[in-house]
């Protein structure tokens, strides 16, 4: 019988799905990360492995896996936590869930816009402690929304579910892409190709929706903070390292723009003291695909892509 081993426990879709195909599972029921050594054991005596985005999957954890394990299915859309070359030349598929996760993580960054822009955080905080006493011209004085610009960096999936939703609140949208999208397209949704330069320059609102690689590594540092505005907001629901935490922090602690809404972070989980004690951002616990019905999808797709590759075939979602 094929061995199935979860890193840690996926909603209970994926378990029915992969027993009903007649595979012997094992799944991590402690809330916590395995270790390193324990991954690899995992590696050594499985036919599939079933991760987390937590969870490094280096050359080490597929040199164990040569000759027994034959996939390994993230639950996520993201895989830079694994050794996809390593993976490729051991012939172990590696394999995403895209596509079901992007309105979710979409409607989270709007819902991060709209806290740092209104100051939901901080007035929350200020009622339950009771300090309200009336209303006053100048409580909590935020930023408006409708008519303004909006950057888009990184037009995939998420982003155009972005762009979708500017719509709405009649923004000038403008885009930053490595490969632009037709003119048909960038009609369809109402945007406007720009540099990163200009993106940085001339927008009210930044949501980064880029996937991490070399060359997005610090897309945001010095440089690109020295050009924005002072009134500028940063929503980022991609990847921690695209932004450089430290400057960041400097720009908010300074004054010199107006807030951020973070749910992901350079050195996940860990994060800064500083950032934890500033009231210019808003944090969440990288719960970009965090809803019932994406979750289940997710983990109806880590499935499909184990009993896939298990049959021999190719997975749906295979990533090289």
């Amino acid at each position: 019988m094929q061995k199935v081993a979860f890193t840690y426990e996926i909603p209970e879709i994926a378990e029915k799905k992969l027993k009903e195909a007649g595979f012997e599972l094992w799944i991590n029921k402690e809330d916590r990360t395995l270790t390193h050594d324990e991954i690899i054991e995992l590696a050594k005596n499985n036919d599939a492995l079933i991760t987390l985005l937590s969870d490094k999957i280096d050359k080490e954890v597929i040199d164990a896996g040569k000759g027994k394990l034959k996939v390994i299915s993230n639950y996520a859309v993201g895989y830079n936590n694994i050794d996809v070359e390593s993976a490729k030349e051991a012939g172990i598929f590696v394999t995403n869930t895209p596509g079901v996760l992007s309105d979710a993580t979409a409607d989270l960054a709007w819902a991060l816009l709209f806290a740092v822009a209104r100051k939901i955080v901080e007035s929350d905080k200020f009622v339950r402690e009771g300090n309200f006493v009336g209303w006053r011209p100048k409580l909590f004085l935020g930023y408006d929304i409708k008519g303004k610009t909006l950057g888009i960096i990184g037009m995939g999936r998420i982003g155009k579910e972005m762009a979708k939703r500017a719509k709405g609140f009649e923004m000038n949208v403008l885009y930053y892409k490595r490969n632009r999208l037709s003119e048909i397209e960038e009609k369809e949704l109402g945007v406007k190709y720009a540099s990163l330069e200009e993106i940085v320059k001339n927008s009210d609102y930044i949501s980064l929706h880029t996937p991490l690689t070399d060359e997005t590594y610090h897309l945001l540092d010095e440089k690109e903070f020295s050009m924005m505005k002072p009134n500028v907001i940063i929503i980022n629901t991609a990847r921690g390292p695209v932004i450089n935490e430290k400057v960041l922090i400097k720009y908010l602690k300074e004054r010199k723009i107006a807030g951020a809404g973070l749910d992901v972070y350079e050195e996940e989980p860990k994060i800064p003291q500083e950032l934890l004690e500033l009231d210019n951002v808003v944090l969440t616990p990288h719960t970009g695909s965090a809803t019932f019905e994406t979750r289940d999808k997710m983990a109806e797709m880590v499935a499909d892509n184990v009993i896939a590759a298990l049959k021999g075939e190719v997975p749906p979602n295979n990533v090289y």
